[in-house]
């Protein structure tokens, strides 16, 4: 064999174990949200993580990325997580609320003050962020990857007026996830809730099944809502979680030096999506976009106030009715929490 073939055979070993090596390991991750990591906070956390994963495995270890609701509806991804089916999902909290309905602790409207008390609750190194994913690992079975909020506070988007005062709520049909909290939400303002999956939202916008939705202004944008919605209102009702979850089977599964790496790259990957967030909202890709194409107000504080006082009880007596002395203490623990975080700024 002449020293050509030689190194040509050498070479194709090499390449063979490498591709070997490459297959040893996959990890498929799902998430609802554009793929794009600069056009949504879960598009980013994906992207880092495959690269972080990839690159520091040298390639051993796979990530495949399944964006924009590929493997089905948000609580239908979080079962095939569950069942083994795929390795791991950044879910809302509309999805996790049928694996886990304490999530809608989250919903008490106008509990976090700002985005700075609400990035260091909604966390996974908060006291009250260790309480709550220690409650839903037990209950799941699943492993918790990170912790964040969904992109920002929530506004109100329609098609019928400004959203200034509580009145201008009245009989507005308003898209929420399938989350009790959110529709008690609605009701409590004199609006008619309705849940939609979100592959559905845009469409019943536009057709009119929903007079208007609600979320924080990067998911408007990139959800294009400015398309078929002619207001927006500035009201910081609501700010919930994304939850990153992955099968407890498969992680365990791994080597202690790959479940540091997965840990590791989750972390990173989801500073990078609450970044992102934002990046979103400061830049023109946020609240200047949708304000070239909608009618944008931003309710006073007075009124926020009213709204506050609407729906903060029918909130509240929807967990103690349906979630017992445990709901009401996983919401006390958060609103303890956000009072601790308020004293240290």
């Amino acid at each position: 064999m002449t020293l050509k073939k030689t190194a040509a055979t050498a070479l194709a070993v090499i390449l063979m174990a490498a591709q070997a090596q490459a297959a040893d390991i996959t990890i498929r991750l799902a998430h609802l949200n554009p793929e794009d990591p600069f056009a949504s906070h879960s598009g980013a956390m994906a992207a880092v993580f495959k690269s972080l994963v990839e690159s520091n495995s040298n390639g051993r270890i796979e990530v495949q990325l399944f964006a924009n609701g590929q493997l089905g509806k948000d609580n239908e991804v979080i079962d095939q997580v569950r069942s083994g089916l795929v390795e791991s999902t950044i879910s809302s909290s509309g999805g996790m609320a049928q694996h886990y309905p304490l999530v809608g602790v989250f919903d008490m409207p106008f509990a976090f003050p700002n985005i700075g008390v609400a990035s260091k609750v909604i966390t996974d190194d908060s006291a009250f962020g260790e309480k709550f994913i220690a409650d839903l690992e037990a209950k799941t079975g699943l492993e918790v990857l990170g912790l964040l909020d969904s992109g920002g506070f929530f506004a109100f988007t329609d098609n019928e007026r400004p959203i200034a005062k509580v009145e201008d709520m009245e009989g507005l049909r308003i898209r929420t996830m399938t989350l009790p909290t959110h529709e008690a939400i609605i009701s409590s303002l004199g609006g008619q809730p309705t849940a939609l999956p979100w592959a559905e939202v845009y469409t019943a916008l536009q057709t009119g099944v929903a007079d208007g939705q609600m979320n924080p202004v990067p998911i408007i944008a990139f959800a294009k809502f400015d398309e078929v919605q002619k207001y927006l209102s500035i009201t910081n009702h609501l700010i919930t979680p994304y939850i990153w979850t992955m099968n407890a089977e498969f992680l365990g599964g791994l080597s202690e030096e790959d479940q540091y790496l997965v840990r590791w790259a989750a972390d990173v990957a989801t500073d990078a999506g609450r970044a992102m967030s934002r990046v979103i909202e400061a830049s023109d890709k946020g609240l200047p976009a949708l304000s070239a194409k909608m009618e944008v107000n931003v309710v006073t504080p007075e009124e926020q106030a009213n709204f506050a006082a609407a729906a903060q009880p029918a909130v509240r007596k929807l967990i103690e009715e349906q979630y017992g002395a445990e709901g009401i203490s996983m919401l006390d623990a958060m609103l303890a929490s956000i009072e601790e975080e308020k004293n240290d700024f």
